[in-house]
């Protein structure tokens, strides 16, 4: 794992989020969570678009994965819809054994016991047990796609844990961690103040704590 994406993982999405805040860019993808909140994700984008197909003229949706570099995040488009998966136990197992860093779906899953069985992260708005078979169509992959309201172009970090996935494009990678490591290093010094008694708006006051993820106009 890139020495960035590993540092950016140990500090978790909370703090990135919040220098994603600052920087005003949109990367949270609100509603996406993981199958279990124990799971964590961090890698680059490695993109997949799916749309719904006609049964009488159905489409390949899974091919792609062989071609997903190790250590690579598999981020899935399918619009959100909770009405057929587009990953389920077969992709886990390939995906697993061929050490990605995981799998983020705005749509479904289906075969949610492998993943727990593997402890192989997939984030997604929701599990089922509805075949995408014959119902979505793979109609792009490594193009820029969405999560919901974030857009995902190949090879952005995403990290993920039990509060979700935050998306950071590629080229502001290093301005996030920066920011990031500014916040979480204010709100460590926080908690030991409170922890010796002190007030908890003192020591928000002291180190600026409603500052810290507020947008910068200049």
């Amino acid at each position: 794992m890139e020495k960035v994406i590993e540092e950016l993982n140990t500090m978790g999405t909370t703090a990135i989020s919040d220098a994603l805040d600052r920087l005003g860019i949109n990367g949270q993808a609100v509603g996406i969570m993981p199958l279990d909140r124990t799971f964590r994700l961090a890698g680059r984008a490695f993109t997949v678009k799916t749309i719904p197909v006609d049964a009488v003229k159905p489409g390949n949706v899974g091919d792609y994965i062989d071609e997903v570099p190790e250590g690579y995040v598999v981020v899935l488009d399918n619009e959100g819809k909770p009405n057929a998966t587009v990953w389920g136990d077969i992709l886990t197992i390939m995906a697993h054994r061929n050490k990605l860093a995981g799998t983020v779906i705005h749509g479904v899953c289906r075969d949610a016991m492998r993943s727990l069985e593997l402890g192989y992260p997939i984030f997604s708005r929701g599990n089922t047990m509805r075949t995408g078979k014959d119902r979505v169509e793979c109609v792009g992959i490594n193009e820029p796609c969405s999560l919901g309201e974030v857009h995902v172009t190949p090879g952005d970090v995403l990290i993920g844990d039990a509060d979700g996935i935050v998306v950071i494009p590629q080229e502001r990678v290093e301005e996030v961690l920066n920011i990031s490591r500014e916040i979480e290093e204010a709100e460590e010094n926080i908690r030991q103040e409170i922890a010796k008694g002190g007030r908890l708006d003192e020591a928000r006051e002291k180190f600026r704590y409603h500052a810290l993820q507020t947008r910068q106009t200049s």
